[in-house]
């Protein structure tokens, strides 16, 4: 059987266990751990189900030599674990998957693990930075709440190569230091703007009511419209952006600061229509086409992330309470996510149709590890 690489990216991981009390070599939970949530675990008990189950087959590629723990030891092995160094080993299996960032959107937004409130403290609040073009999780940071991603976002960003990168952030995370630290990390950002700038909002919002006004005679700018819809809805996206920009007051403030951007959205279902208008900052040209589809794709960490953790994978369901627990956790629920998602024999099956066919059958489940694997 082909050697799993796996044991390279978690070889500096800490065992946060005393010798004495070691039954199980903690590769082989490891190991275990990210198996069983690929094929349909959803906590610690489900894992132990899992690998006894499995043992006969998990013992043909790892130790086993204490046969299969129990959730206890799954529990106590992920609680006491340091997640941020769990973390950082998962990082380099990641960025190894992604296979560079350079051309591609990163996408940064939280997440609030709402069942793992304990401790005397609330449900855990993540940062993740998702990879668009390769649909997979690159890192995530906890924080204490969302105010708190203001925080996070940085120290998120310090933790990835980003030359050559377009990152994404909504409101919460425009920033003057954000933006800095993104061009410093040699990316380009495009900055959901709204009224937590209100000053700067409304000078946006008024260059482009200004320039409409006159049609667009005295400002330099860009163009496009999209359309599309489905199921009884058609939406029209309308997209301009402008660099002539040197009159805003905050242009000095905001390092890089190339253009402005405005999305429309007119939404029709039946005979009702919605329009909505978004304003956006950026370090790119005033491409219009290209800042359109950048703005539109930084969605697809809401649908192809945190829709899929809630709804395939069941994360606000879950009841683990120790925060490194809820953290380590929520690491290997984005491992499975991504390798499934990549593992392309079986492209036209949902990620939870996948899940279950891992479940079902050995081969399948190491097909979705040595996929990931051979696309190293």
């Amino acid at each position: 059987m082909k050697q799993l690489r796996i044991h390279e990216h978690f070889a500096t991981l800490a065992d946060p266990r005393v010798e004495r009390t070691k039954r199980h070599a903690l590769m082989d939970i490891v190991v275990v751990a990210i198996l069983a949530v690929i094929a349909g675990a959803d906590g610690w008990d489900d894992i132990e189900q899992f690998a006894d189950a499995r043992l006969r087959w998990l013992k043909t590629f790892l130790g086993m030599r204490g046969g299969a723990p129990c959730a206890d030891t799954f529990r106590r092995v992920f609680a006491a674990l340091d997640a941020e160094q769990f973390q950082h080993c998962v990082l380099g299996w990641m960025r190894e998957l992604a296979n560079g960032l350079s051309g591609k959107l990163v996408a940064i937004d939280g997440k609030t693990v709402r069942g793992s409130f304990g401790d005397g403290r609330g449900p855990l609040h993540l940062v993740s930075a998702w990879v668009a073009e390769n649909t997979l999780a690159l890192a995530q940071l906890a924080v204490e709440d969302k105010s708190n991603e203001i925080v996070a976002i940085p120290r998120l960003l310090e933790l990835l190569d980003l030359r050559g990168a377009t990152v994404t952030i909504d409101a919460m995370g425009c920033q003057k230091a954000i933006a800095a630290a993104i061009v410093g990390r040699g990316a380009d950002y495009v900055l959901s703007l709204k009224d937590n700038h209100p000053t700067l909002h409304a000078e946006v919002a008024e260059l482009f009511e200004h320039a409409e006004k006159t049609g667009w005679r005295d400002t330099a700018h860009s163009t496009n419209m999209t359309t599309d819809g489905g199921h009884g809805r058609v939406e029209v996206r309308r997209v301009w952006a402008s660099d002539d920009i040197e009159w805003l007051d905050a242009m000095g403030a905001w390092k890089g600061l190339r253009s402005v951007v405005m999305v429309e959205r007119e939404r029709t279902v039946g005979e009702n229509t919605s329009v909505e208008r978004a304003y956006y900052l950026t370090s790119c040209a005033a491409d219009a086409a290209k800042l359109g589809d950048i703005v539109r794709r930084h969605w697809s960490i809401e649908n192809s992330l945190h829709w899929t953790l809630d709804v395939t994978f069941d994360e606000d369901s879950c009841r683990i309470r120790s925060k490194n627990g809820v953290q380590n956790f929520a690491t290997l629920r984005k491992v499975a996510l991504a390798l499934l998602k990549r593992e392309p024999s079986k492209a036209k099956l949902s990620v939870a149709q996948k899940r279950k066919r891992a479940g079902y059958l050995t081969e399948y489940l190491l097909q979705v590890l040595h996929g990931a694997s051979a696309a190293e």
